[in-house]
């Protein structure tokens, strides 16, 4: 057994911090795969929220969702992910899994990203809403211009957390050419 790809890892992260019933979030639908991923692993009983900005993404991922038979678990927001608080203060079960694919979404115009401020106000926001014991995680994708910026503005962010209140990890391969992407994982602690 080797070391755990980025990817695959994020996705074991998430998938061991969320139970049938409970609610996950995808930060950045995009093309829906995340979506449909925390979708399957809250099962029939459990929510999903997928935000994104892009119409293309937003009608990408509705139609993931619905051609896998879990569109009933799925509310996908056309919105930034900065406004997470608003949308999901209401909710009664617990969240305990939420993910960010920073960058732009696969296929379309490079130059809509993601970029640092609204995530951090996104994470802000999150680690106000999730249980404890709940996970973020983020794969940032640096290759770009405003993904290094991005990257450096969420690095700074996260590192400042007072490590009682959140637990935060970064995983990726480092002697590998290309930017290849890392993720970064908060655990709410308090």
């Amino acid at each position: 057994m080797g070391l755990m790809r980025v990817l695959p890892f994020a996705k074991q992260l998430l998938h061991d911090h969320i139970e049938e019933g409970q609610v996950a979030i995808d930060m950045t639908a995009g093309n829906g795969h995340d979506t449909l991923f925390l979708a399957n692993a809250v099962g029939e009983t459990g929510h999903v929220y997928a935000f994104d900005i892009q119409s293309e993404a937003v009608a990408a991922t509705k139609a993931r969702v619905e051609k896998s038979g879990v569109s009933n678990r799925v509310t996908v927001i056309h919105d930034s992910h900065d406004t997470v608080q608003a949308v999901v203060e209401k909710e009664a079960r617990p969240i305990t899994a939420a993910v960010f694919n920073l960058g732009y979404l696969p296929g379309s115009d490079k130059s809509i990203t993601t970029h640092g401020n609204t995530t951090i106000a996104a994470l802000s926001q999150l680690l106000d809403v999730m249980a404890v014991g709940g996970v973020i995680v983020i794969v940032i994708y640096h290759g770009h211009e405003s993904g290094k910026v991005e990257r450096d503005e969420v690095l700074h962010y996260v590192e400042s957390l007072d490590q009682k209140q959140a637990g935060v990890l970064r995983y990726g391969f480092i002697n590998q050419v290309n930017h290849p992407p890392f993720i970064v994982a908060i655990e709410k602690r308090a």
